[in-house]
């Protein structure tokens, strides 16, 4: 539970600052409340436009939940919650990521499952709507921070397991590829604690990892974070269990069609951050050189990433 010190702390003003505080608090919070600000974070729209009530009954949860969530955070009660997430549509009104998927047909039932042309147009359009969104939200994204830390690093750790797996794997060829020293924690023969045991104070994890969250990745994280090294979480809430503790963590969420989750998203963020750090040592390189050569908009077309 929060204790009355923290409800003396000053509340939120904005949800940045609500987002902050509930992954700094989320510890102190019991699970019902963490269920609580979850899904708020999750569904601003629902929670600024609709009663509490109807807001619980979409997250499965009984409206004190998020009674307790809100005096937990500083805030009188649920209207005064609220209004933290009224004020940002008074500017204009931006549908949730959720939404915006099921009105292009992401959540739809397909008439015909067993016609591989439909399923490809409606994971198609979910995809774009999903890249849609990661372009929406790339300006509020600490991608300088996330790049300062992998070129930063001495050596980077990726751990991706079973669907994340692919953009682990993707990003540590990329990293290696712009002269980034990486290795994947793939877990061959079940020795993913004995491939991460030379992780120190020196070093970064990034572990990407999306519901249902691999233990093996948890497992890491806490493994490496009791070794010294930092961390950057790629993974879909801020609130997930791969961002506890974790010195970064990068937002992504992809389409779903069908119970098979997209993985555009998240590779198009692992391109970013890979392509990002080339251009940043590439330009420190031309830099030390005296500005001679490319200056600050370095080829990259010899990278082949």
């Amino acid at each position: 539970m929060v204790t009355k010190a923290n409800k003396k702390a000053p509340k939120p003003t904005n949800l940045d600052e609500l987002r902050e505080l509930i992954a700094r608090e989320s510890e102190r919070l019991t699970p019902r409340m963490r269920d609580a600000a979850r899904h708020a974070l999750e569904h601003p729209n629902d929670v600024a436009l609709n009663s509490i009530a109807s807001v619980a009954t979409a997250a499965g949860m009984a409206p004190s939940a998020f009674v307790r969530m809100a005096k937990a955070l500083g805030f009188d009660g649920y209207s005064d919650l609220q209004r933290l997430f009224i004020a940002p549509l008074q500017d204009a009104v931006k549908p949730t990521f959720r939404e915006r998927i099921r009105h292009y047909g992401g959540e739809q039932a397909l008439d015909n499952p067993a016609d591989p042309a439909e399923v490809l147009q409606a994971f198609s359009q979910a995809n774009i709507v999903s890249l849609e969104h990661l372009a929406d939200d790339a300006a509020a994204l600490p991608l300088k921070q996330a790049i300062s830390l992998i070129q930063s690093a001495r050596m980077v750790y990726v751990v991706g397991l079973r669907r994340s797996y692919a953009v682990a794997a993707y990003l540590t060829y990329a990293l290696n590829r712009v002269g980034q020293p990486a290795v994947q924690l793939n877990g061959l023969g079940g020795a993913i604690a004995e491939q991460a045991f030379g992780a120190n104070e020196q070093d970064l994890l990034i572990a990407v990892s999306f519901p249902p969250y691999a233990g093996d990745t948890l497992a890491v994280c806490e493994q490496v974070r009791a070794q010294g090294a930092k961390r950057l979480a790629i993974t879909n809430a801020f609130l997930s269990p791969v961002a506890k503790d974790a010195d970064l963590v990068l937002e992504v969420n992809d389409a779903e069609l069908l119970g098979f989750r997209s993985l555009t998203s998240a590779l198009c963020l692992a391109q970013t951050l890979a392509m990002g750090l080339a251009f940043s040592k590439r330009t420190q390189r031309a830099k030390r050189a005296g500005g001679k050569g490319r200056g600050a908009t370095p080829d990259l077309h010899d990278i082949d990433c």
